[in-house]
């Protein structure tokens, strides 16, 4: 039985006519699918069905799965016979707002739902003067549950772009038998260049297995302009692809051998002292 994956990062652009977005998204992975028969998996960028702001949240939010957002994607993923990790919308439960990432199996089944553990806020200073701040946790209520998939083989854990700055989660999800993480993000151009490719590479050599981000295509006309740059990384922590800043579809073939063999060769997790770093009683 194959132990490989063929999926595709869509990095495209993002308006402020939702049913436009949704439009873009899906006939994009049915041409993907037309032009690579063996497609298993689509992926899309965190909040790539409406404009992602402060401002934007209510007014774009959508129940799941009950919303038109994830009707539509339930149908593509049966309509296709595929896997579609659907990037992130903000969803509305009552009176709460939530960043969530829906996760789509071929036969239009809801299999996954990860709201956003850890909500994006950031004060770069001078603020008035080149300096950047954001905060989600004015407007969104953060995730409190783990979220892990079966695609196919393999178990893969879900977060959305500010989780993977937290060591802790890729971790837990490694610990749980992942060999693949995936997060729809929305980075910040202003943290891009830094941290970007560096926290992708530290996820996959601290847990020897695959990362992959996606996404939207960058405006820079927009209010918040995300850093593009989707990206494949390997257990190796090598970037095994990555996009540019603009519209781009990476379609890529993922090796799950290669996450035995890296653990084989280098068997960091059976050389854990757990009981050394209990002694520490480290508040984590």
């Amino acid at each position: 039985m194959s132990n490989k994956l063929t999926l595709a990062l869509l990095q495209l652009p993002v308006g402020n006519d939702v049913a436009i977005n949704v439009r873009r998204a899906a006939d994009s992975i049915r041409q993907l699918k037309v032009d690579n028969s063996q497609l298993q998996l689509a992926i899309l960028p965190e909040s790539f069905n409406a404009p992602y702001g402060q401002d934007h949240f209510p007014k774009f939010a959508e129940k799941v799965p009950e919303g038109p957002t994830c009707q539509a994607l339930s149908q593509l993923a049966s309509d296709l016979g595929i896997y579609i990790i659907g990037g992130s919308i903000v969803e509305r439960e009552g009176d709460q707002l939530y960043n969530t990432c829906t996760v789509w199996a071929p036969d239009g089944t809801l299999i996954g739902k990860h709201r956003k553990i850890h909500l994006f806020t950031m004060n770069i200073e001078p603020a008035n003067a080149g300096g950047v701040a954001f905060d989600e946790a004015a407007v969104l209520t953060a995730g409190s549950e783990l979220t892990v998939v079966q695609i196919g083989q393999q178990k893969v854990g879900i977060g959305i772009c500010h989780d993977k700055r937290f060591e802790e989660l890729a971790r837990i999800y490694r610990n749980m038998g992942c060999t693949m993480l995936v997060y729809p993000s929305a980075f910040c151009i202003c943290q891009g260049p830094m941290h970007w490719e560096l926290l992708q590479r530290a996820r996959a050599t601290d847990n020897q297995l695959f990362v992959v981000t996606c996404s939207p295509a960058r405006d820079n006309m927009s209010g918040y302009v995300a850093y593009g740059h989707s990206m494949v990384v390997n257990p190796w922590a090598q970037v095994q692809r990555e996009a540019g800043e603009g519209c781009e579809f990476i379609v890529e073939e993922i090796d799950f051998d290669i996450v035995e063999q890296v653990r084989r060769q280098i068997p960091i997790f059976k050389q854990r002292r757990t009981e050394v770093y209990a002694k520490a009683r480290v508040d984590l």
